[in-house]
């Protein structure tokens, strides 16, 4: 359906997509009024919403009386150092998302912000970060969980006896770890037969999280953590919906906009990355972005694999080690 707005009366309504970009006359005081696609006039309004909460933004910081000196881009969030960026839900909002749906309306892309992807004020960072730091050890207790939850399964083994006893103790802990913080329902240690026993949590957010999102979280966190060692202001958002100008809909796993004039996009793989190097290949040139703001970042792809695949596509590779590195000199 189109918008019908008229300045006359204020009236508001809902007329047929035929009808757009029309002067029609207003169902209540008959006065000529123009009518505006649905998409063009929610845009219009968010532009004012935004620039609405950055002036009050502005002068809230203006009459504060321990206010010397102007701050600099009022309209942009705050700098991480003023928060813990692992334990908050300040990210998400829609005035931190604001400079990200600015950057891509001026590409002409429609495009949605799910607030709780930012939201560190839950456990799945810390776990995620745990994850990736040690990947080697932990995957295999990652990919047990995966399997099990996708056959339906109640439980899972993990088996110690083969571990040095350093990895035993390990893996113990991270078991334990998500059993307090309720990413298993159960944790059993039999000690006899040297394995833990885990029984599984069936909430859809823990499956998903199994299924690869934990490494769009950790991805999240090494952006946010070199943001805040570099003190640099910052928009990010996770599981950003876009629409393409030519109706093709795509989901960007990891988004951050640095300074308002920065993008960088992290494409989060966990399994096989293979069949979708074309799609990243097609999203970094509809975004327009430099092939180092473009990062594909494969759980467990080797160094040597990164390498090659990087100089093979005109895409930056990275795993869970290397990403750090590259955001580092990104930075």
């Amino acid at each position: 359906m189109a918008i019908l707005r008229c300045n006359h009366c204020g009236h508001l309504a809902e007329v047929s997509d035929d009808s757009a970009n029309k002067i029609l006359p207003c169902p209540k005081c008959s006065q000529p009024a123009k009518t505006y696609p649905t998409l063009f006039f929610i845009e219009r309004l968010l532009d004012k919403y935004f620039t609405a909460q950055r002036e009050l933004n502005r002068l809230s910081t203006s009459a504060s009386p321990a206010s010397v000196a102007p701050t600099p881009a009022a309209s942009a969030p705050p700098a991480p150092q003023d928060f813990d960026l692992s334990n908050t839900d300040h990210l998400a909002n829609e005035l931190q998302h604001g400079p990200i749906y600015d950057w891509f309306r001026k590409k002409q892309i429609a495009v949605q912000a799910d607030m709780r992807g930012v939201d560190t004020s839950g456990f799945y960072d810390e776990v995620a970060e745990a994850i990736g730091d040690n990947l080697d050890l932990f995957k295999e207790v990652v990919e047990r969980i995966r399997w099990s939850q996708q056959k339906e399964y109640a439980s899972t083994t993990i088996h110690l006896d083969k571990k040095t006893p350093d990895e035993a103790a390990q893996l113990s802990r991270f078991c334990q770890q998500l059993y307090d913080f309720s990413f298993v329902a159960k944790c059993f240690h039999n000690k006899a037969e040297q394995n833990v026993r885990l029984i599984l949590q069936t909430a859809p957010s823990i499956r998903q999280f199994f299924s690869g999102e934990w490494l769009e979280w950790f991805a999240l966190m090494q952006v946010l953590r070199y943001t805040k060692e570099r003190g640099r202001r910052f928009s990010c958002a996770r599981g950003l919906e876009i629409a393409l100008q030519n109706g093709d809909k795509a989901e960007l796993d990891v988004f951050a906009l640095l300074d308002g004039n920065l993008p960088i996009c992290i494409e989060c793989k966990s399994g096989d990355c293979r069949p979708h190097i074309d799609r990243a290949l097609m999203l970094r040139k509809r975004l327009g972005l430099d092939t180092r703001q473009f990062v594909m970042c494969v759980a467990g792809l080797s160094d040597e694999q990164v390498k090659a695949y990087t100089a093979m596509y005109e895409l930056t590779f990275a795993n869970e080690r290397t990403l750090s590195t590259h955001l580092q000199k990104l930075f």
